[in-house]
């Protein structure tokens, strides 16, 4: 294993789309070609499936070193009902381009911290989305809590309302750890709020746990996992922290490289702690997700109905999510289309009667069957192409990329099919990478990916 790290441990991408965004297509993306794809999209599933919604609520009161995602330090909380006026104007935008009432199948709140947010004005705000939407026969809506700031009144609300599942940002419980992440919350927190969502009736309680962070041991992880088993959430992602400072903005500057586990040891970590996760009980889902069989998410990867995009993995599968909120991305799955990152030129569009979208891109016939390659490898494990709508015209070039994982042991395949491995597992984006056409062709100019490991 250890040579295999050091093999493939490159910059990569994490796949919640295909294109990947440093290779969409400015140049043939535009507000209209969004609008006709959206609609197009919209009138063949919404009535088949429903629609997925992802909401961007961008405040936090403090800055994680770790973090990567858009989000606004603030503790003024007076800006919560403007930003809750914004994101509701931006979807009757969309819902007035519909030809029905939208049915939502799933939602989630993500962020920065919905939990910023007051129990009252997330309650504004989800009920101003349903004014001109309507719930699926089956929904799952979800949010993610931060365990210092869930209050109980949160999780009551939130439920009220129709959520059944949330997940709490643990990353690790060491003191020293938290501290270099400036993430401070004690395992009574946590503790507190699993409970209480269980208290109230909640049938999925997920945990996020990284590796690789800035002063991180194995006996860290070791003591992290046991602190989990003690608390035995639904779900867990378990994943590699990515290291990606050069993206301005985004506040991983709190600690020096050097503090960082090397590669060798972040793998040591995923490997003890996935085994230790194995030992209680929990099941690996794809990539850097875990679940107990109870689960939906586990059920999911079981009969082959789970999927991924930019929400990560999800137990059911839209054609057709549209994002609100600033830097929130949707997928019509013909096209992907951004939001801008600044709150202020948000607000600004969205004022003047504008869906804030500032880049995008509309996927080729090639892209389309690339990227289903590609979520089959990260929810199935593998892919074929043995019909004709599989194949393309690059597939030699593919194989070629396969040869020396198939060498390795990373995957096993024959003329039609490939397959991940055991072993290969832990490689799963290196194998997607394979399959990513726009990457072989033109490799970034500059590094905009994590490493792989």
């Amino acid at each position: 294993m250890p040579s295999l790290v050091q093999k493939y441990n490159v910059p990569g991408p994490r796949y919640t789309s295909y294109p990947t965004v440093p290779y969409w297509n400015l140049e043939t993306f535009s507000g209209k070609a969004w609008n006709t794809s959206l609609q197009k999209s919209f009138e063949e599933s919404n009535e088949r499936e429903g629609i997925s919604l992802y909401i961007h609520l961008p405040y936090c009161e403090s800055m994680c070193t770790f973090c990567g995602c858009h989000k606004r330090i603030s503790k003024r909380h007076e800006v919560e009902i403007p930003y809750i006026r914004s994101v509701l104007k931006e979807w009757k935008l969309y819902c007035d381009l519909f030809s029905a009432r939208p049915i939502i199948k799933e939602l989630h709140l993500g962020g920065g911290t919905p939990t910023f947010f007051s129990p009252e004005n997330l309650e504004i705000l989800i009920r101003g989305i349903f004014r001109q939407a309507d719930k699926a026969k089956t929904y799952e809506f979800s949010f993610e809590g931060h365990p210092n700031n869930t209050t109980k009144e949160h999780l009551q609300k939130l439920y009220d309302l129709g959520f059944r599942r949330v997940s709490y940002g643990v990353q690790d419980y060491s003191e020293k750890v938290q501290r270099a992440i400036h993430r401070i919350q004690p395992f009574d927190n946590v503790k507190k709020v699993t409970d209480w969502a269980r208290e109230i009736g909640y049938t999925s309680v997920g945990h996020d746990l990284i590796f690789g962070l800035p002063h991180q041991r194995i006996e860290d992880v070791k003591e992290t996992i046991i602190k989990t088993k003690e608390l035995r959430p639904d779900r867990l992602a378990f994943y590699s922290y990515a290291h990606v400072p050069w993206l301005k903005g985004n506040g991983q500057r709190g600690f020096n490289d050097e503090d960082l586990p090397t590669a060798e040891e972040k793998r040591n970590q995923y490997e003890i702690g996935k085994d230790l996760l194995a030992q209680v009980g929990y099941y690996e889902i794809g990539m850097d997700h875990f679940a107990l069989k109870s689960d939906s998410l586990y059920k999911a990867f079981v009969d082959g109905s789970g999927h991924r995009n930019f929400m990560g993995y999800t137990a059911s599968k839209t054609q057709l999510m549209i994002g609100l909120g600033a830097s929130s991305i949707s997928d019509s799955w013909y096209s992907f289309a951004q939001n801008v990152k600044s709150l202020e030129e948000y607000t600004h569009l969205v004022d003047h009667n504008i869906i804030p979208i500032y880049r995008g891109h509309i996927l080729t016939d090639e892209d389309l069957i690339i990227r289903r390659h590609i979520l089959n490898l990260m929810c199935k494990l593998e892919t074929s192409w043995e019909h004709e709508v599989e194949q393309f015209e690059d597939l030699d070039v593919v194989r070629e990329h396969l040869k020396e994982m198939e060498i390795d042991g990373l995957v096993n395949t024959n003329n039609c099919k490939v397959s991940v491995t055991e072993l290969g597992r832990p490689f799963i984006r290196n194998v997607c990478m394979a399959f990513d056409l726009l990457l072989h062709r033109k490799a970034p100019e500059k590094r905009v990916f994590s490493m792989t490991i």
